[in-house]
């Protein structure tokens, strides 16, 4: 079984940054691709990036894109999300998730773990 806990999420004002770290621990497995998605109440959780096993690809939704940036140290076992110019249409629970294997996905359906999300709340 493989854990993920993210953590970084806070309370910042419109334009700032700030990175969410996703640690995965457990049964790691040799490759695994990683996503990050957020949420608000009454919403479908809703794609942001993902990254390849390697580090190599990334993908982002059109909405973030330009602003926000995945990446991972696979040393870490550790994703992030590095999000700028943060807008108060940005607030959600961050979660992120895992996928065993080589090949990289946008759709939330086929990640297999999931952390327990961290809070951004962007003030105007």
């Amino acid at each position: 079984q493989v854990q993920l806990v993210e953590s970084g999420g806070e309370l910042v004002q419109a334009g700032d940054s700030l990175r969410l770290t996703c640690a995965a621990s457990g049964r790691t497995p040799s490759s695994y691709s990683m996503g990050w998605f957020r949420q608000t109440p009454g919403n479908e959780r809703e794609f942001l990036a993902a990254i390849s096993w390697n580090g190599e690809s990334t993908y982002y939704a059109d909405y973030v894109k330009g602003r926000f940036t995945i990446s991972r140290e696979n040393a870490k076992n550790t994703g992030y999300l590095q999000m700028n110019s943060l807008k108060p249409e940005d607030t959600a629970v961050y979660y992120c998730a895992a996928r065993t294997g080589r090949i990289t996905v946008q759709s939330k359906e086929l990640y297999e773990y999931w952390g327990q999300g961290t809070q951004v709340t962007v003030s105007s």
